[in-house]
């Protein structure tokens, strides 16, 4: 079934009973199985009790930002049946608020519990919780994962696992010491274009893959989305190779079954910042968008970002500033920006490929290119996420075009995407790319499907785990180190507490 043996349960992630929860004495069993990644062992070494009827699980959500309404919706809704929200927290009470109105909107009897973040262990030793979702920024990502295993609950996290080498080796520890589960919801192997191009890779039709050629291009809104945020600082993201590309490294990782070994890596801040302006003498810059917009600089400048103007936006974090201090609309050109805007990186494989990765952040267009290159021939998606950023004044800007599809006037480029085969010595071939409803092609469906039911038997091995976490990070972590240092920079010498190797 593909490497699904970093999910722990042979059932759902969140499967509502103890079907997913490891009797003590088989706890070590589970985490040296897991250490393995060895799917028969795993299943194996937990106990499945059919006999008990079964229950809800029950879930508390960390983080109320953006990310996290996608799984209040969830479970509210389709997957009610499954799981059951019990409380949500946040160290910012007004977006606790703001979700205590959605719940309410959705038909919930009343408001559910929430609780200080300080809190989480004994709220989960309290009330008897199973899951933990954790939708909070990537730097605290490390401590939730470890209280939430240490206190007895499993948990979900938004990619990427962690930010660097040492949050990898305490989540590490904390899985072989509890024998929980993690997993890390990478929603991109669920869009049908990527499963399209696995299956591809997967039947053998292009050969043993030797090399990939991979870039991706941010465009001038999402991309610069990055620069205004708590992103733009590398101790809060990890910078873009983490945030970002984590997801796009899972992508190779799980395309051609195959785990990185040594990585290369050139970039810097070329576009953003506020020395970058001053090169291309923009003039002086506002701090911020909400404040100067509709007056001024900021109602002609196509990078500022007026909160008034997104009822969510502002409900979600100009309204609870005082709470935290929390900016959201910074600008993109100031002071403060230690996160790189072009990245370049050559990865080799254990298994021989290498690959050749590109990410852009201000892109006119956004969408990626990924060739594939094998013993017997070559596969090519092309995808075209957004063709122009055309700004209006009767309509409201997507900041992310994958998660919300739009539709741009482009005259040359087109939305859309294209998977194209071509065998040595054979004319090529359109493989067809069946799209669902929802962001992402219908791959948030497919990956919410997988968490709150359980994945089934699902030959492209799409459901990830910690070690999947760790494998995509390890790529951005040792680029980090590659590009302090100039050198490249081997995985195995991160130490991230496991063997990343696949059956290692």
């Amino acid at each position: 079934m593909g490497n699904t043996a970093n999910t722990v349960t042979p059932g759902s992630a969140f499967a509502a009973d103890a079907t997913a929860a490891v009797a003590a004495d088989d706890t070590a069993a589970v985490a040296a199985a897991v250490a393995a990644d060895d799917t028969a062992a795993v299943a194996a070494a937990s106990p499945v009790r059919s006999a008990s009827p079964v229950r809800k699980a029950r879930i508390v959500l960390i983080g109320t930002g953006g990310r996290s309404e996608m799984y209040i919706r969830a479970i509210l809704g389709k997957h009610s049946d499954t799981a059951e929200l019990v409380a949500f927290s946040d160290v910012n009470p007004g977006r606790v608020e703001f979700y205590q109105k959605l719940i309410q909107e959705l038909g919930a009897a009343g408001p559910v519990a929430s609780f200080d973040p300080a809190d989480l262990t004994a709220f989960i030793r309290d009330n008897d919780i199973d899951r933990v979702v954790v939708t909070t920024p990537d730097y605290t990502h490390a401590d939730y994962i470890v209280e939430g295993l240490e206190a007895g609950a499993d948990v979900v996290v938004e990619k990427p696992l962690t930010i660097d080498a040492e949050g990898c080796r305490r989540i590490t520890r904390a899985v072989a010491e509890t024998g929980r589960n993690v997993v890390v919801t990478f929603n991109y192997r669920y869009s049908p274009r990527n499963s399209a191009l696995k299956e591809i890779i997967q039947s053998g039709v292009i050969g043993k893959v030797t090399s990939i050629d991979f870039s991706w291009v941010l465009d001038t809104v999402h991309g610069a989305d990055y620069f205004r945020r708590w992103h733009r600082e590398k101790k809060n993201s990890g910078g873009l190779l983490i945030h970002k590309a984590s997801h796009h490294f899972d992508l190779v990782n799980w395309w051609i079954n195959d785990v990185p070994e040594r990585v290369f890596a050139s970039g810097g801040l070329k576009f953003y910042g506020d020395r970058n302006a001053a090169e291309r003498g923009l003039g002086p810059r506002p701090e911020r968008g909400t404040p100067d917009a509709g007056t001024g600089t900021a109602a002609r400048d196509p990078f500022a970002l007026d909160l008034r103007e997104d009822e969510r936006l502002k409900a979600l974090f100009l309204d609870n500033e005082h709470f935290d201090g929390y900016r959201r609309d910074q600008d993109v050109f100031t002071a403060g920006i230690t996160i790189e805007d072009n990245l370049a990186l050559v990865v080799e494989y254990y298994g021989g490929p290498r690959l050749s990765y590109s990410l852009n952040a201000h892109s006119p267009w956004e969408g990626y290119r990924v060739a594939v290159n094998g013993t017997e021939g070559r596969a090519e998606l092309e995808v075209v996420e957004r063709a122009a950023v055309v700004h209006s004044t009767d309509k409201k800007t997507v900041v992310d075009p994958s998660a919300t599809p739009v539709e741009e006037d482009d005259a040359v480029r087109r939305n859309g995407e294209r998977l194209v085969v071509q065998r040595h010595w054979e004319a090529a071939y359109e493989v067809p790319i069946v799209n669902g409803e929802g962001g992402h092609g219908g791959g948030d469906e497919l990956l919410l499907s997988d968490l709150f039911n359980g994945p089934g038997d699902d030959p492209l091995g799409r459901p990830s785990g910690y070690l999947d976490g760790l494998r995509s990070v390890s790529v951005g972590i040792a680029g980090n180190a590659s590009l302090e240092s100039g050198l490249p920079v081997s995985t195995a010498d991160l130490e991230l507490g496991a063997d990343l190797r696949r059956g290692a």
